[in-house]
């Protein structure tokens, strides 16, 4: 019975150390690669499908967005730099994200609608920057941590000034949420979305022209997490040999 107890003590401390472990993986900071917007299908407006590419250590992504209600532009290379010219008090930097969205590549938006962006894999911890969010609000179907936005904490203003964002969380109904971007003033800012995906959803929330936005990610799946097994395999083999050792020396003590 002792052995018993100290067993499932035992356990425990395997089940708290191993979420410990996979709960702070995204937690530090490193250097986001962002999406290089390249090209349009069609490369007429409305209906507007947008194709970038993401280059990472080690891999290539391609990256989809579809905006059936179509866009004010796409701006992929040259043209005006809205995303500013040092990282350094950056409304797009802070402990999470090192480097602000690369070169000059935007989309800019302007009707309400659902929209989407597609990996051709899975990545993980993306994060999504914004411009001049000040008539609209984007409602996303995954739950998102604010990371920074101009005048917070110190950080410089965006390109068209500054203003504040916040979350608010609606309930659909049915177990569905709904989490909202909103803002006053001249938002600019990052999002980050924790953990693993290959769509992003969401909704603009009004009509307005214009507010932009681009995507990065903090690496591929595989790249960032490793082909390893799930918190629930170390635990399930950790507290099995336990089991086992508790086994072999109640046979022991009856030789």
């Amino acid at each position: 019975m002792i052995q018993m107890k100290l067993s499932h003590k035992i356990c425990k401390i395997i089940i708290v150390i191993s979420v410990l472990f996979y709960s702070s993986q995204a937690a530090f900071s490193a250097p986001v690669f962002w999406t290089d917007w390249i090209s349009t299908t069609p490369s007429n407006y409305p209906s507007f499908i947008g194709n970038g590419i993401i280059t990472t250590n080690t891999s290539t992504v391609n990256v989809t967005y579809t905006n059936p209600q179509g866009i004010a532009f796409f701006q992929a290379g040259g043209g005006t730099n809205y995303w500013g010219n040092s990282d350094v008090n950056s409304p797009y930097t802070s402990s999470l994200v090192d480097n602000r969205p690369t070169g000059t590549d935007i989309i800019g938006l302007q009707n309400a609608g659902n929209q989407t962006l597609q990996f051709s894999e899975a990545i993980a911890n993306p994060v999504f920057s914004y411009v001049s969010l000040n008539g609209n609000g984007y409602a996303f179907d995954q739950d998102f941590d604010i990371l920074s936005y101009g005048g917070l904490n110190g950080r410089d203003q965006g390109y068209w000034g500054a203003g504040t964002s916040y979350k608010n969380i609606v309930d659909l109904g049915g177990g569905n949420f709904e989490y909202q971007l909103l803002g006053t003033g001249e938002p600019h800012g990052t999002i980050r979305f924790t953990g693993e995906f290959d769509t992003v959803n969401w909704r603009s929330l009004s009509y307005e022209y214009w507010n932009g936005f681009t995507v990065g990610i903090q690496g591929t799946a595989i790249e960032v997490n490793g082909p390893v097994p799930e918190p629930s395999t170390f635990i399930i083999l950790g507290c099995g040999l336990m089991a086992l050792g508790v086994i072999r020396k109640k046979n022991i003590n009856r030789i």
